[in-house]
């Protein structure tokens, strides 16, 4: 039996003396399957996928609510493939319009929402309504960029809309928008403003996710808890601070493993199950882990199944020489996976603040002083283990646009402390004996956590070296995405990951129309970075995107809205009765295909 735990108990002996008598999970059958996966975090804001942003609130949401397409699970580099549809979508001539067919056996889950309680098929309907919300400013337009100029007639709509909800009436989802065409129950098109690269990759991200209106007007903003959808789980329960339980659903219709693998997936074996019915396991346990010791103590106990290696235990687990996992880990029969991720870690300002906003040269000089500052080097050896990749730029490894030699040139990466002590005098402050004099402390958000105070100290040692002072605000995810929502933070540090592999999807951080509450948070604004990522939005691969993606981002280093980057390579380690577990953190449907082998001599449960 294992324990879902309260991990904000302070002391970890106490906690583990504890973890069997608190909030235990309800006993398992012999035969019962229970997928154990931990969160990094006090757990999701949401689950409602119109206002969700983060990986954890797709990690959770993805279990229940569907989206036309997906990605092929075993499959590298990333492809798409149907999963609400009968077949890939097909285009017109003129690369603007979409024909979809959807599948003639998706229904949602039974639930008293519907008439007698059972539940009904899903039809093109739901596809309009679930895209519309979006638009609705009831949801902060939280996921609208996703859309925004994007389908022919939904920017009025939600123009239209707008209006009316200022005036006092009600959102009018009947509406109709020029660029949705049913065909029928099953058939629609969707015609886009103009050709569209992303549109599909986009389709496939949560917060496209399909659901039916009655849930959503019957439960209101218990839609988080009351979660009706067409996945292959259900959710149980959600603990805030603790974890949450999804249990199959068994009313999900035929879906079988894959049929497609890369030569990895068949050398590891993660062909085997080939035509079994999904999902196999019959609960996911997802527990919330603000700091990492006690997730780490969980797994080394079997009381998880799979762990991202926190940094203060990598070398418990690996020879800090060669990287390699430390035998007794291997003879367990621990798998290793190392996962490079599509990162963009930075510190970033905000541009519409008093301080260290603005758009002028002293302003500029300011925010490339407090960036030449930081010791990028320090901070991947000290605290990484000198894992991440440290580049320049905001578009990721293993995505093109990414600098050669993850440099660009110039660049505002530190440390240059000479050089940043110029810039302070750019800016127009007094710098004496190498130290400014006359700039206020400067206030940096920051999630709450062990590791993220010990990079905030870093950097603290850093600034002061040049006598900028820095004020932290440490607080937990949920808290610091409503701040920057709100555009509160003069200065916050964000990790980012690309949903799917194009630099759209990080260019668009920076598009002005995106402003806060949407994901541009540093709300930067620039004409000429606009009009090229309105560009980019349809040149195909070559040198004039190439060209536009190097402009864009000779932009953002002259403006330094932040500064940065860093990307992971995440050390997963999984127990060897999980089967099937080729780790990814590009998206989080994947629970379904993961078995979980009870016989194995080593499983606990």
């Amino acid at each position: 039996m294992r324990a879902v735990f309260d991990q904000t108990l302070k002391a970890p002996l106490a906690i583990l003396a504890v973890v069997a008598s608190i909030l235990t999970a309800a006993p398992a059958s012999a035969q019962e399957k229970v997928f154990h996966h931990p969160i990094r975090t006090a757990g999701p804001r949401t689950m409602d996928p119109a206002y969700g942003t983060s990986v954890y609130d797709n990690m959770a949401a993805s279990q229940v609510y569907e989206t036309l397409l997906q990605y092929k699970y075993f499959v590298r580099p990333l492809e798409l493939e149907p999963l609400l549809l009968a077949e890939m979508p097909t285009t017109s001539e003129d690369g603007r319009t979409y024909s979809f067919k959807l599948r003639d056996d998706v229904y949602f889950t039974d639930d008293p929402c519907f008439p007698g309680g059972k539940g009904r098929k899903l039809v093109t309907d739901d596809v309009f309504y679930s895209w519309k919300r979006l638009a609705d400013p009831k949801y902060q337009l939280q996921a609208w960029p996703k859309l925004a100029g994007l389908i022919v007639g939904l920017d009025d709509f939600k123009e239209e809309q707008g209006a009316r909800v200022d005036d006092g009436k009600a959102f009018d989802y009947a509406a109709p928008v020029k660029g949705f065409r049913k065909i029928s129950d099953r058939e629609f098109e969707v015609e886009l403003t103009e050709p569209n690269r992303q549109f599909l990759w986009k389709i496939a991200t949560f917060q496209l996710s399909v659901l039916p209106h009655e849930a959503v007007e019957r439960y209101g903003d218990e839609i988080n808890r009351r979660m009706v959808g067409s996945g292959p789980f259900k959710l149980k329960e959600w603990k805030p601070n603790v974890g949450m339980t999804f249990v199959k659903n068994p009313q999900y219709r035929e879906m079988y493993y894959p049929t497609e693998f890369s030569d990895e997936a068949i050398e590891r074996g993660w062909d085997l199950e080939e035509g079994s019915r999904l999902p196999l396991v019959d609960r996911v346990e997802y527990t919330f882990f603000v700091e990492d010791q006690p997730m780490w103590l969980e797994f080394k106990s079997g009381n998880i199944d799979a762990v991202q290696t926190p940094n203060s235990a990598f070398e418990e687990a690996f020879n800090p020489r060669n990287k390699r996992l430390r035998p007794e880990w291997r003879r367990k029969g621990i798998d290793y996976q190392p996962v490079a991720l599509f990162d963009f870690i930075y510190r970033g300002f905000n541009m519409d603040d008093e301080l260290v906003g603005g758009y002028t040269d002293e302003k500029k000089a300011l925010r490339r002083a407090i960036a030449l500052c930081m010791d990028w080097e320090e901070l991947n050896n000290s605290l990484y283990d000198g894992i991440p990749i440290i580049y320049d730029g905001a578009i990721p490894p293993g995505i093109p646009g990414h600098p050669d030699n993850h440099t660009m040139s110039p660049n505002n990466r530190g440390p240059d402390l000479g050089r940043a002590r110029e810039e302070l005098k750019k800016a127009g402050y007094n710098v004496v004996n190498g130290k400014v004099t006359d700039l206020p402390p400067i206030e940096l958000w920051t999630s709450r956590g062990t590791q993220q105070e010990k990079i905030t100290e870093l950097f603290q040692r850093n600034l002061a070296k040049v006598g900028i002072s820095l004020n932290p605000r440490f607080v937990d995810f949920a808290e610091l995405t409503k701040a920057l929502d709100r555009s509160q933070a003069s200065m916050f540090g964000l990790a980012w990951s690309s949903a799917y592999p194009d630099a759209e999807y990080n260019l668009q951080l920076f598009y002005g129309p995106n402003e806060t509450p949407g994901p541009n948070q540093f709300n930067f604004k620039n004409d000429e970075y606009d009009a090229l990522y309105e560009k980019i939005k349809y040149l195909e691969p070559g040198p004039e995107r190439d060209a536009a993606y190097a402009r864009m981002q000779e932009i953002l280093v002259e403006y330094v809205p932040f500064f940065g980057s860093q990307a992971r390579v995440r050390q997963w380690l999984v127990q060897p009765w999980v089967r099937n577990f080729k780790v990814t953190e590009t998206f989080y449907n994947y629970n379904k295909y993961i078995d979980i082998d009870t016989d194995h001599p080593d499983y606990p449960g």
